[in-house]
Parts: C-alpha cells; sequence; structure tokens
C-alpha cells in the first residue's frame, strides 16, 4: 500500500469526521452547517485547519459553568424566586401592549425583569463621556468596575486609568476587566502595570494562551465585546464606545469613530452590576454576592421601565438576532437603526424586509468606508433586496460609524454594544440596555438624525448598475458569513 494511498485515505477520514461535526453541531443555523461542508469537503486541509480555529462557538467548559453558577448564585435584588415569572408591562407600568412581548424575550434571556425607575442622560460626544466617567470614579466611595473590549494608552485611555488608580489610592475598590485580543496594547504595557501597582484589581478576559492549543479551550475570536462601567451601585454607562480616543489611532485612518454612550441611574444599574459580576466570577475566585445581596434598588420618580439585556454564547445561542427581530416586528410606523456591522442571519433579514414591505419607515445608517472589508463587502450584498422591500439606505462618510442603536416609533429604543452580525449573534459577549421612554428616545433619534444629515442615501438605481464584478465578489462575502 503506497504512501499516497494512505494520506489520501487519512485526509478523506478526517474530513469525513470533521463533516459530521459540523452537521451534528447543536446551536447551528443550516447556512452554517452547509458552509463548512463546503469549505471542507472543497478544502480539505486547509477547511480541517479553519473548523479548529473557527468552527465552534463554545467559550470554554469551564468559562461556561462558571457564568451559569453565578448567574444563579449572585442575587437580583428586589427579584425573590417567586418573583422570577414574567413581568406583564402592560398590566405592571401601563405600557401600550405591544411592548409586553418585547420585555418578555428581554427577561428571558437573563432572567433581567423589565423594572421602573431609570433615567438616562445622553452624552454628546466620546470626549465628553470620558471627562463624565472620570468625574464619577473621583466621586466613587465604594466601588468601580469597568470593563471594555478595546482599551488603548491614548488620551482618553490614560484618563480613565489614571482616575482608577487615583480612587484605588483612596480606598475605593477597582475592578478592570479588558480583553485579552482588542485590549492587548494596554494588557502588556505600561499602563497596566501602573494600575496593578495602584491597587485596581484586573483581569484579562478571555485570555488567549497558546494559540496552537487554543482550540482546545474555545474559539481564540469568541471576545467580551462589552462596554461597561458601574460605580457604587449608583450609576453605570452604556452604549458602543471603547476606552480610546474618537481619532482610534491603531485604525486611524477609518476615525474618527463616531459613537453613543449614556449615563443610567435606576434599576438596571443593578441588573449592568450582576452582569459585570457574572463576568468577573467566570475568570476569578472572587464572589461578588455581597454586593448585591443588601443593595437598595435606586429609583426615581417618573422614571423609566428599561432591562438590561446580556447576551453570550453562555447564555442562550441566538438571543441577540431574537430580540431584534421582536424589535423590528413590534414597529408600525417608524425604524431607525444604525451599524457598523450588518449581516444578518435569516431570520433578522426577513424581519427587517418585512417590516419595509408593510409601509413601516425603515431608515438604515451605515459606515462607508468599513474597517473590516469582508463586513463592508457582505453588508452591501444584501442592498439590493432592502431597497427593493422599501429600506432606505445612508452610508456615513465623516468617520467609521460605531454606534448601534434602534429607536422605534419614537417610543422604544435599544442601545448598546451588540452589532446585526453573526459575531455578535453567536460569538461575542455583549451588554445592551432596552426601554421605553419618548423622551429619551426623542434624543437617541436626534443623534440618528445627525447622523443621516451627513450622510449619502444608496439608491435602488445605484445599485442595479452596480458592476457584475462587484456583486460577485460582495456575494461571495456574504456566504462565509456563517463561517466567520
Amino acid at each position: 500500500m503506497s504512501r499516497h494511498f494512505i494520506s489520501i485515505s487519512i485526509i478523506f477520514f478526517l474530513q469525513a469526521i470533521f463533516i459530521i461535526r459540523a452537521l451534528i453541531r447543536k446551536n447551528r443555523e443550516p447556512a452554517a452547517r452547509i458552509a463548512w461542508v463546503a469549505v471542507i469537503g472543497a478544502l480539505p486541509i486547509i477547511g480541517i485547519i479553519a473548523y479548529l480555529f473557527l468552527g465552534e462557538t463554545n467559550p470554554g467548559k469551564e468559562i461556561v459553568e462558571r457564568i451559569r453558577f453565578a448567574m444563579r448564585h449572585v442575587p437580583l435584588p428586589g427579584r425573590g424566586e417567586e418573583q422570577n415569572a414574567p413581568i406583564d408591562v402592560e398590566t405592571a407600568y401601563n405600557l401600550p401592549p405591544r411592548a409586553a412581548p418585547l420585555f418578555r424575550l428581554g427577561q428571558s434571556i437573563n432572567d433581567y425583569a423589565p423594572l421602573p425607575g431609570n433615567r438616562a442622560e445622553l452624552m454628546p460626544d466620546s470626549n465628553t463621556a470620558i471627562e463624565r466617567i472620570v468625574e464619577d470614579i473621583d466621586q466613587a466611595q465604594h466601588t468601580v468596575h469597568v470593563c471594555f473590549y478595546i482599551w488603548l494608552e491614548d488620551n482618553n485611555g490614560t484618563k480613565v486609568a489614571q482616575a482608577l488608580m487615583r480612587a484605588a489610592k483612596r480606598g475605593v475598590v477597582c475592578r478592570v476587566m479588558a480583553d485579552d485580543l482588542g485590549s492587548r496594547g494596554l494588557i502588556h504595557g505600561k499602563l497596566w502595570e501602573q494600575m496593578k501597582s495602584a491597587g485596581v484589581h484586573l483581569v484579562r478576559t478571555l485570555p488567549i494562551g497558546n494559540i496552537l492549543l487554543r482550540p482546545l479551550h474555545g474559539r481564540f475570536d469568541m471576545r467580551n465585546h462589552r462596554k461597561t462601567v458601574v460605580i457604587d451601585n449608583k450609576l453605570t454607562y452604556c452604549g458602543s464606545q471603547n476606552c480610546a480616543d474618537p481619532e482610534f489611532r491603531v485604525k486611524a485612518k477609518y476615525a474618527p469613530w463616531v459613537d453613543l454612550f449614556a449615563r443610567f441611574e435606576g434599576p438596571v444599574v443593578l441588573q449592568m452590576q450582576h452582569l459585570f459580576a457574572t463576568d468577573w466570577m467566570s475568570h476569578t475566585t472572587e464572589d461578588l454576592a455581597p454586593l448585591l445581596e443588601e443593595a437598595e434598588i435606586p429609583s426615581y420618580e417618573n422614571g423609566f421601565v428599561a432591562q438590561v439585556i446580556g447576551t453570550s454564547a453562555a447564555i442562550r445561542s441566538e438571543a441577540m438576532p431574537e430580540m431584534f427581530a421582536a424589535l423590528m416586528g413590534s414597529a408600525k410606523d417608524e425604524l431607525i437603526l444604525t451599524t457598523p456591522y450588518f449581516v444578518p442571519d435569516d431570520a433578522l433579514l426577513s424581519a427587517l424586509l418585512s417590516c419595509g414591505h408593510r409601509g413601516v419607515k425603515v431608515t438604515m445608517i451605515m459606515p462607508r468606508v468599513n474597517d473590516s472589508w469582508i463586513v463592508g463587502g457582505a453588508s452591501r450584498s444584501y442592498y439590493l433586496a432592502l431597497l427593493k422591500a422599501g429600506v432606505r439606505i445612508f452610508e456615513y462618510p465623516r468617520g467609521l460609524l460605531h454606534t448601534k442603536s434602534i429607536t422605534i416609533d419614537e417610543q422604544m429604543t435599544l442601545i448598546g454594544s451588540a452589532n446585526m452580525d453573526r459575531r455578535s449573534f453567536e460569538l461575542n459577549f455583549e451588554n445592551n440596555i432596552f426601554l421605553y421612554d419618548r423622551d429619551f428616545t426623542k434624543k437617541i433619534k436626534e443623534r440618528q438624525l445627525t447622523y443621516l444629515e451627513e450622510s449619502i442615501e444608496i439608491s435602488l438605481e445605484e445599485v442595479k448598475q452596480w458592476p457584475m464584478h462587484v456583486v460577485l465578489w460582495n456575494n461571495v462575502l456574504s456566504t462565509l458569513g456563517p463561517v466567520l
């Protein structure tokens, strides 16, 4: 028996094993299964290696077990076991009937109930947001918790780090989480060591470790994409902004990064604290349950109803696209969304097309030049179908529009870290806040309209005239979406 025959037999055997693995893996869309079968079948060696590193969406058994334990162990103030039934916001808070299933869906993800008494302040720009965060850290008395996907050693990144060091030196307990990939420059730099020396408690989230052994512990590109600040159980920040200058010097040619960040007070603060605790306890042995056992629920008269939506592969597969699709399905008159990365699954695309077909005024605003050429091309592969359905598409040319926001009928808002792509759907740890409030939704819509005023509308006629090679390229990239 020749070596050549043996080699071919081994490759064929491995192909069969990995194809079967791709077909039987849980929580995978049929499109993803077909894509992986095609890649492994057409490119055996490359396909098998790619599947080893990119084929699974498990963050690792140990982390999943730790997160699920923390979700059960850390108490949600005001929510005893007998109170975990879904809250009907129509009956409890006199909200419109269509809001009830949306908040129930949100509650099914983390058990974070929709609660009234929240208020929010929209930051005017990224630099002001950092200034306010620094001011709040300087006023902190007990705890400061910070989590960012990307944290740079630039002006804004250094300001926040210095504020944390000042707080730690005066006795405030400061806990910091930074993603091991997105914040690798900070983690391996002087500022990280300075924070450690000052007494700031530091955690590298989802450490990559040895890249060759990484497939044994989950995908290396499954990241903690959250952007969270929680101070003294009294206030929290949520939105799309990383801890960096808008000039974003690591990708300066796409700058400025255009973000949206909001400061919240009320019950959502403790929900965000709970979410932070689950992340922290998944990487350390420290028990943060005492922080929430005796916590008083902050609440404000005439505050709005809101809840935190925290998603990850450790919680429930496809929770984020379910939420997006439900929000789109609830729209009656108007839906405005901004996202830098748009690679929808079939259900989300259908929900968006349905909005247009039934007469909802749908407006999508995305960056004209994307820092990911793969996502940029894949996004444009959906333009023709969207435009035919009546969806208006605008591309923002003045930097990378990084804001992730949805406003519905000038009444409901979702903001946070989640993009409308498969990474946010299946891989990344995300944090968002969903709320019902006309006044705050109006402010978010006003910000969306400022993007719109500077954007370029894409017409159906323009897309129909794209050269064949452009259409082919975009469609090829979108086909890779389920794999990547």
